[in-house]
């Protein structure tokens, strides 16, 4: 598995990184230590996590806590679950913090990132001060921005923050443009989430309440014709390869449950990036169909 670089961090992460929503409910411990493990021995060393994310921190403690040197363990605050205070409360975040790092089990994690902050939270300076804070305690190496559009903009602009996590792929690609060359000039670490905009196209019917509806409707309006492939595995290596090849992206993290998915997505990257013509030819299509409102999706 390629590894690159992450901005100006000491760090070098696998292209292919695991995103933990999905295992915060409706799975066993056992079956994400055998994902996570195997995982790990086939190359990953990028572990996405929050604390709003059920009992994904917990499950990654106790599952990985004899290999916390194997990968790189990012998570999120700001939308904490369990605490009587608001979600930006100087003094939640900072408990947020040390329970994930107990959760964890781990005196330390690399990247901390603010979950979704918006700009005014952002300007008013506390969220900020919390997380530098974590970082000269020793609790996280670095400091980061989760988030999207112009909120991900001016936390870039800020210039204190090492790492960008943004969504981007074929049906999300305002950061293209709108954020990652900025956050790459200012050396930060770059993070693709919903690298295959949760393969929304291989589902006949979506409602508007389901998490991928926006990408599933863009997508019908798009009409890529690698995303007519019979073989779901071929788009979906496609829009994978799409997102790898975007410049300034460091890893992309990919959500499951499945033990065996993670090594399916990593050979679907063996081909390496998109050809240049084929990269722009969905970026043109983009250019073409993307409505003034198809911005960055949380």
């Amino acid at each position: 598995m390629e590894q690159r670089k992450y901005g100006n961090t000491d760090m070098k992460v696998s292209v292919l990184g695991f995103g933990a929503s999905e295992i915060g409910s409706g799975v066993s411990q056992a079956e994400v230590e055998t994902l996570l493990h195997s995982a790990l021995d086939a190359g990953l060393n990028v572990i996405d996590t929050a604390e709003c994310y059920g009992d994904s921190e917990e499950f990654i403690g106790n599952a990985l806590a004899g290999r916390r040197n194997d990968y790189h363990l990012f998570t999120k605050c700001g939308h904490a679950a369990g605490f009587d205070s608001p979600d930006w409360d100087r003094q939640m975040l900072e408990q947020s913090i040390d329970r994930s790092l107990r959760r964890l089990q781990t005196d330390h994690v690399d990247v901390i990132h603010l979950h979704s902050c918006s700009e005014e939270v952002l300007r008013r300076g506390e969220v900020i001060e919390v997380l530098q804070k974590a970082k000269k305690d020793g609790k996280t190496r670095y400091i980061g921005y989760s988030g999207d559009t112009t909120d991900a903009l001016y936390a870039i602009e800020t210039g204190v923050f090492d790492s960008l996590e943004t969504s981007v792929n074929i049906a999300d690609q305002e950061a293209i443009s709108l954020t990652i060359p900025h956050a790459r000039d200012r050396g930060m670490g770059i993070i693709a989430k919903r690298p295959i905009a949760n393969a929304a196209w291989t589902k006949a019917k979506v409602s508007p309440q389901d998490y991928e509806f926006v990408y599933w409707n863009r997508l019908r309006d798009l009409q890529y014709d690698f995303l007519q492939d019979e073989q779901v595995q071929n788009s979906i290596k496609q829009a994978l390869r799409f997102t790898l090849s975007i410049p300034g992206v460091d890893t992309m993290i990919v959500g499951t449950t499945k033990p065996t998915r993670w090594a399916e997505n990593a050979a679907l990257l063996e081909e390496g990036l998109l050809a240049k013509e084929d990269f722009d030819r969905i970026r043109q299509r983009w250019f073409e169909i993307a409505e003034s409102e198809w911005v960055g999706q949380i």
